[in-house]
């Protein structure tokens, strides 16, 4: 792992300068040793992932992804035995009795993050597989493209986390059995990682049409779904793709998100977002509430971690995202690169807020005994599903380069004249 350096000397071949993603600095790649990471030394954006994994490897990566699908989600996870009769509960059967019970968006928010992404992500890297090999311009385009869009909608570790939080939540009810569908998932989670820090987009447009056999000249602008550094332009010399020094109207979409999110948040933390009936007894809570539950009942540590996922990380990510659009709305001349490791950390920890609502569907499976037994959503579940998704939208949207335009730049273009 390495850090690159800024851009020193004209004489630095061109096509080893890159402009940095993360805020625009050219940087001279040419002391990156091969295999190595390299960072940005001003905002510490990934520009090169290390090691040399083989293209062929990630086929084969994902082909046994989508083979691990068929137990994954066929087969049992788990099962309990509840008053004597033996509940078995597959990821699709959680899907099912969500849409039976009236929550049809809720139940394809969480058919999409457990199991469309992860399966559309796999399929896409075959497809990038034959379309280099059938030299299909753009089918590699479109399944490339698909893998940046849904990498970070793949919840399957999020998923297995929730199966636990469940177990320790029924323990008191029933007994619990592993299924072959939890190796399955497990297994499946090993490969999906495996895939998803092997596969670099950059690796296979540069396959398809090598950096040096462009002819290019003074580099100002960053493709960001190819990561070519090139020349002013409207579209990208190689993928095609339309180009921008930022984001069109990135700010403003980002508010949008934000606002809609702070909206949606209110109702899903004062809303049941679950309903327990036992014995006749309707027992509602919301997610306060719940976290409380576990705390009474001696499970601090899964308590903990709801309130984390489905309080604190939602919340976090609303501010965290405010301070940055307020900062760049007020050009803040100072700390800069604290912004950046704040919107580093809002990427990673969006995700996880899905866990209550993955919590939600395994228990639809398992607990549905009638007015002896049942669990069902309750309407809260369906704007905490809002704030989960308007939030990663918003993570998404924005356009990090903004918080560096008031920063001392250091360009090709700058760096040369001094020479």
């Amino acid at each position: 792992m390495k850090r690159a350096s800024p851009l020193h000397s004209h004489t630095s071949e061109i096509r080893q300068v890159r402009l940095c993603h993360g805020c625009e600095l050219a940087v001279d790649t040419c002391e990156v040793e091969q295999g190595k990471s390299a960072f940005c030394p001003r905002c510490g954006t990934q520009l090169y992932r290390g090691g040399t994994p083989s293209l062929s490897g990630n086929l084969a990566i994902a082909i046994t992804c989508l083979m691990l699908f068929i137990p994954s989600h066929f087969f049992d996870f788990i099962s309990i035995r509840l008053f004597g009769v033996m509940i078995p509960a597959t990821l699709p059967a959680g899907i099912i009795a969500l849409v039976n019970e009236g929550f049809t968006w809720l139940a394809l928010l969480v058919f999409f993050c457990s199991s469309i992404a992860p399966f559309l992500v796999c399929s896409s890297v075959l497809l990038a597989h034959i379309a280099l090999s059938k030299r299909h311009f753009s089918l590699l385009k479109w399944s490339l493209q698909t893998i940046a869009a849904l990498k970070h909608w793949v919840m399957i570790d999020v998923f297995l986390v929730s199966v636990a939080i469940s177990c320790f939540k029924l323990q008191d009810y029933s007994d619990i059995f592993v299924g072959v569908g939890l190796y399955g998932l497990v297994l499946l989670q090993l490969a999906t990682v495996l895939l998803l820090t092997r596969i670099s987009i950059r690796r296979y447009w540069e396959a398809y049409l090598p950096e040096e056999t462009l002819t290019l000249g003074e580099k100002s602008l960053h493709c960001h779904h190819c990561h070519l550094s090139q020349p002013e332009g409207t579209h990208c010399r190689r993928c095609e793709k339309p180009i921008h020094h930022r984001k069109p109207r990135s700010v403003q979409t980002t508010w949008a998100y934000l606002v809609a999110a702070t909206i949606a948040i209110f109702p899903a933390n004062l809303i049941p977002i679950s309903i327990l009936i036992t014995n006749g007894q309707r027992l509602e809570d919301t997610i306060f509430s719940g976290v409380a539950s576990l705390v009474n009942n001696d499970m601090a540590g899964i308590a903990a971690i709801i309130f984390i996922a489905s309080i604190v990380v939602p919340v976090a990510k609303i501010l965290g995202l405010a301070y940055i659009l307020l900062a760049i709305h007020f050009q803040r001349s100072i700390n800069h690169i604290y912004r950046m490791r704040i919107y580093f950390v809002v990427k990673w920890i969006g995700r996880w807020s899905m866990m209550d609502l993955f919590v939600i569907s395994i228990m639809m499976t398992l607990v549905d005994r009638g007015q002896i037994l049942n669990f069902t959503p309750g309407y809260g579940a369906v704007f905490f599903g809002i704030v989960v998704i308007l939030t990663m939208l918003a993570a998404d949207s924005i356009d990090p380069r903004l918080i560096w335009d008031n920063h001392p730049k250091t360009s090709y273009k700058d760096t040369s004249s001094h020479e």
